[in-house]
């Protein structure tokens, strides 16, 4: 849950900077790429860890009696 939580606000932020940077001011909006980019490693790392989580979690499961 607060893994979605971070991943929905830093999205949330990156639209906050991508709509700054359109209004005209091109200082407003420097980090928009930048954040673009964290939010998707930030995604792709928590979807990669479910992975590995739930493969781990599965897998030790099978091995209860």
């Amino acid at each position: 849950m607060n893994l979605l939580l971070l991943a929905s606000y830093l999205l949330d932020r990156a639209r906050c900077r991508a709509r700054a940077a359109l209004d005209g001011n091109p200082e407003s909006g420097a980090l928009t790429l930048e954040w673009i980019v964290i939010a998707a490693i930030l995604v792709a790392a928590a979807g990669a860890a479910a992975v590995f989580f739930n493969r781990a979690i599965t897998t030790e499961t099978g091995k209860l009696p």
